[in-house]
Formats: C-alpha cells, structure tokens, sequence
C-alpha cells in the first residue's frame, strides 16, 4: 500500500493529523501554481484555502487509485477556473461622482444615464445594493467594506458578481 493511499484512508476518516500533514505538504505548491493566474477581486491564498475547504467538505470522493497531488491541482484549478469565468462577466462601471445635491437639472443624456442606472440599483436586495453602491459609486475597496460590514472579500466578490449580472440582463433588455 502507497503513502498516497494511506494518507487518502486516514483523510476519508477525517484524522486531523492527515490533514495537517496535506496543508503542509501542498499548500506552497498550490500558491505556486494559483500565482500564474491574475485575479482582480481575490487573492492565491484565498483560493489554496477553498482548495483545503473542498477537499475536507469532499474527503470522501478522493480515489485511492489517483496521486493526491493531481486531485488537489484539479480541484484548486477547477475553482481558479470558476472564478475566473465569473470574474469576466462583471461589468466595469466607472464610478459615478455623485454630488450630495440634486438641486441642477439633469439636462444632459449622461445625467439620464446615470438616473436610470441609479434606478436600476435600487432595485436590488439592500445588502448587494449597498455593497455595490460602496464599491462601483464610492469606490471603497473590498477590504474597506469588509471591515464595514464584516463579510468575507468572497461574500462581496459574490455580491458584486450579482449585481453586475443583474444589471447586465437589465441593459440588454433596454
């Protein structure tokens, strides 16, 4: 019997010292590999830790008969590859500098545009709308939202993700 296979028996049974010895082993491979790829809203860490997550939460579909280290690349690949897609479909809006009164008229198509886009944000659940109003209007990074509201970089990154498609559908159908 292999080292691969014992060390996939005792993760099957959730040994936690199997575990610990998997993250140490992988974890600087996994950062080396997710390093290559260029990411807007996450980081390589934050998806090596996905990677530990899935393999922890799946534990019981890993294959004996396959090295653990091609899994473990698959995996983490398959969720940089998700994300990725997800990332290209988000729409990039310039954020809109807004003044605290509206007391000038909005004569011009562009002020139009904005108005409609305005009422078009309002119409999303309040949290995803303002999460998106501190990011794309106030231009907050993510790390400032996430001390604002005390939700993860991915809660946001998925908050906006939804907005955008919400939006995008939106302009479409317009």
């Amino acid at each position: 019997m292999s080292d691969n296979s014992i060390l996939i028996r005792k993760l099957k049974k959730a040994d936690k010292s199997a575990f610990k010895t998997l993250y140490f082993s992988y974890y600087d491979k996994l950062i080396h590999m997710a390093k290559r790829f260029d990411f807007k809203f996450l980081t390589p860490e934050d998806f090596i830790q996905e990677t530990f997550l899935q393999v922890h939460k799946n534990r019981h579909q890993l294959k004996e008969d396959v090295l653990l280290d091609k899994q473990l690349f698959v995996i983490c690949r398959n969720i940089i590859l998700n994300h990725l897609n997800r990332e290209n479909k988000v729409i990039p809006l310039q954020p809109l500098h807004l003044s605290d009164s509206f007391e000038e008229t909005a004569d011009t198509e562009e002020e139009s545009d904005q108005e409609w886009l305005l009422q078009l944000i309002d119409q999303l659940p309040p949290q995803r709308q303002l999460i998106f109003r501190l990011h794309k209007l106030e231009s907050y990074s993510y790390d400032e939202i996430a001390t604002m509201t005390n939700l993860s970089h991915k809660t946001i990154a998925n908050h906006i993700y939804l907005a955008n498609t919400f939006l995008k559908k939106k302009l479409k159908k317009a």
